[in-house]
């Protein structure tokens, strides 16, 4: 009985050890496969996953992008994990040398791959329009709207929609909207306008947030690279206050629209028009461009300076001058070259 009892524990002990191995095996067999670099039918493979998309569907649309292993074995090592639930939407890209433990983790930490998009300062709402339409992975959504249903579709106020999207960098996800990076710009600009209009002078002849935005586009395309804005804005802001013309040239090409050939006329100066600023007073009646913080800022608190005038050096600043005869003598001597 003895006998027995010992044969029975040692069979036992036996199919423990067996199974123990084979465990063990498969383990070992299961970390290699889990850090070992998944094979591509290119040098990279790429996708874009919706919200929504299953863990299965998102294994499955790995190997139709190129990743070849088996999809079940991709969704089973999602499912183990217990992290198939945290996988996030957004565009991915994988190397050569992902494994399937690095690719599960790029896909909860949301580490996607992201396009840019550049919105320069001075630019008008045609650049930005033809920037977003060239920009790569971008959904064109807002071509063919016009600046109402723009700025409805991105939850703005109405009215013009120039001028009211900050310059700088933007990353997106691969398939989203130009309406999405729209918005994002729209919300930065009005962040620093508020901020702009909370700090303006006490003095600021400004009468709105609109009015500051205005003056700042000016601002910014007049300003020269070797320039004070403050000094430029400080110009206009005296002007405003005396009633006088802001004599501003970019507000008039900006009102000639395509008809600008670059060379602007004394008739171009004399023919009236709402951005005509030589002959009417006054702000014109939109932004001209997307304005810098720089110039934004310099809107909001000019320079304390008593300019009217200014003319180019030629060099990237500008000569100013309180009276017209200072400034006339600056003309002759760096736009006429005359002592």
């Amino acid at each position: 009985m003895a006998s027995s009892v010992l044969g029975s524990r040692r069979l036992w002990l036996r199919l423990a050890l067996a199974v123990g191995l084979l465990l063990g095996g498969a383990w070992a067999a299961a970390e290699w496969w889990l850090n070992r670099p998944l094979p591509l039918a290119g040098k990279s493979a790429e996708l874009s996953i919706e919200p929504g998309d299953s863990p299965r569907s998102v294994a499955q649309a790995w190997v139709r992008a190129g990743v070849q292993t088996d999809p079940e074995l991709l969704y089973q090592w999602f499912r183990w994990s217990g992290q198939a639930r945290r996988i996030r939407a957004g565009s991915y890209e994988i190397d050569a040398g992902t494994s399937p433990r690095r690719l599960l983790a790029k896909m909860v930490e949301g580490d996607e791959t992201l396009s840019k998009l550049l919105l320069v300062e001075g630019w008008t709402l045609r650049q930005v329009r033809d920037a977003l339409a060239a920009a790569p992975n971008l959904k064109p959504a807002s071509a063919g709207l016009d600046d109402a249903q723009l700025l409805a579709a991105i939850g703005a106020d109405g009215g013009s929609a120039e001028g009211r999207f900050f310059p700088d960098t933007y990353a997106y996800s691969r398939g989203v909207s130009d309406l999405t990076v729209l918005k994002r710009a729209h919300q930065a600009m009005q962040r620093r306008l508020d901020a702009a209009w909370a700090q303006r002078a006490a003095d600021s002849p400004l009468k709105s947030p609109d009015e500051l935005l205005v003056l700042a586009s000016i601002v910014e395309k007049e300003t020269g690279p070797r320039d004070d804005p403050r000094m430029v804005a400080a110009v206009f802001a005296n002007r405003l206050r005396l009633g006088m013309p802001l004599q501003a040239d970019p507000t008039v090409i900006y009102g000639l629209g395509a008809a600008f050939d670059g060379d602007l006329r004394r008739r171009d100066l004399l023919a009236d028009g709402p951005y005509n600023t030589y002959t009417r007073a006054g702000l014109p009646p939109t932004p001209i461009a997307m304005p810098s913080q720089a110039a934004l800022a310099a809107a909001a608190q000019p320079a304390p300076s008593r300019a009217l005038y200014f003319v180019a050096r030629g060099d990237g600043s500008s000569v100013f001058s309180d009276n017209l005869a200072d400034h006339n003598r600056a003309v002759n001597q760096y736009q006429r070259k005359r002592p």
